[in-house]
């Protein structure tokens, strides 16, 4: 079977409606062709989700403007966004009927044919002023067949799709209408009013603005100032989050480049630990790097605050040693008040023996004196 031009003229625009309208597709009277994409390997799009009250607030195959997806990440803090609070008012089902037919442009048109198109125009224009829209599309379905390259007929046919509630069918027209003149003000007028009516509010602002420029009418402005605002809010969310990953993988980047830092000072860490023994401290700079490592590898430590000439310290030394060897994932530190009296000063030691016990580099607890059970109890119950 070959296909004359008309007819692979009608092929190409229904094929291009349904690259910006794949939800088509799930039209019962085309569940044969459906069905043999699907034959082939194609997947099929799933039919268009609708809100709460059973309306489609986007163009089937395309998200709706004013309800973006969540985004997920790998990263344990996800961006999700938030929805935009628009303005939905307006906002249409999407139509899903079959394409309108459209003309064949490579028809030669004589001037006996431009004329009867102009008389098929006229009838069409008196059915609008009646409210016959159904009676004005057939008149300009006639006109377009008869002169299929004017684009003004398909830009008026949209038009009147627009006024019967179906935009997708009015988009297809406009886009037939551009490109046949892409400077046509009614054809960029009226795929912007069909987007605004499918809630796509950034490109139904874009169009009115273009046609605004072209040639200007109260009807345009009119819609535009609905469609301004919710196109300004996208946008404004849009940077927003933009921004926000922007700045997370930023933080991304910077942890990466720190990551074989900080698995060096975790090695550092583990390496700074005498499991089972008790560590001397000197200097205010050792016990910093000793508490960091402790807070790194979320260990518990203790601070032995004593000195050479203390007799309770000296009583109660070899417990200290013994709970060491006993608490073995117990940093137990060591600080002698003479030789370090810097270190001493910053912990407020007043008197020895004193242990301080410190978690993530502050003090939770202290034991004051050479009080044996007290010690104990209080390692027991933090260690465990």
């Amino acid at each position: 079977m070959v296909m004359d031009a008309s007819q692979l003229a009608e092929l190409k625009l229904f094929v291009d409606q349904c690259k910006s309208n794949p939800s088509i597709l799930h039209n019962p009277s085309l569940s044969f062709f459906k069905s043999y994409l699907q034959s082939l390997g194609a997947r099929i799009p799933s039919g268009p989700q609708t809100d709460k009250s059973g309306v489609n607030m986007a163009e089937p195959g395309q998200h709706s403007d004013s309800k973006n997806p969540n985004f997920s990440y790998e990263e344990d803090d996800d961006i999700v966004e938030s929805d935009v609070e628009l303005d939905n008012t307006g906002v249409v089902e999407p139509d899903n009927d079959p394409p309108q037919k459209m003309g064949d442009p490579s028809v030669e048109v004589t001037e006996d044919m431009q004329d009867a198109a102009q008389s098929e125009k006229l009838k069409a224009n008196d059915a609008i002023s009646e409210g016959k829209l159904d009676e004005a599309i057939n008149y300009l379905t006639e006109a377009i067949m008869l002169n299929p390259t004017y684009a003004i007929l398909y830009a008026t046919r949209g038009s009147v799709f627009i006024k019967l509630n179906k935009p997708n069918a009015a988009i297809l027209d406009a886009d037939a209408a551009l490109e046949i003149n892409p400077d046509s003000a009614k054809g960029y007028k009226v795929r912007g009013m069909a987007r605004a009516m499918l809630g796509r509010w950034e490109e139904a602002a874009s169009d009115l603005h273009v046609a605004s420029k072209l040639d200007y009418d109260e009807e345009i402005g009119s819609v535009l100032k609905k469609v301004e605002p919710n196109a300004h809010k996208i946008e404004e969310h849009r940077r927003k989050y933009d921004r926000l990953r922007k700045e997370r993988e930023l933080k991304r980047t910077e942890r990466q480049r720190q990551q074989p830092k900080a698995e060096a000072q975790d090695q550092e860490a583990f390496s700074a630990f005498k499991d089972g023994q008790v560590i001397g401290i000197h200097s205010t700079g050792e016990l910093e790097t000793r508490l960091n490592a402790a807070t790194r590898a979320s260990r518990l430590v203790i601070l032995y605050f004593t000195a050479a000439w203390c007799g309770p310290c000296r009583f109660i030394s070899p417990l200290y040693t013994s709970l060491a060897a006993k608490y073995a994932k117990v940093v137990f530190l060591k600080v002698d008040i003479d030789e370090a009296s810097d270190v001493a000063g910053c912990w407020k030691i007043s008197s020895v023996p004193t242990f301080v016990f410190v978690r993530n580099g502050k003090e939770v607890d202290k034991v004051v004196g050479a009080d044996k059970t007290a010690l104990e109890r209080k390692i027991a119950q933090y260690a465990g």
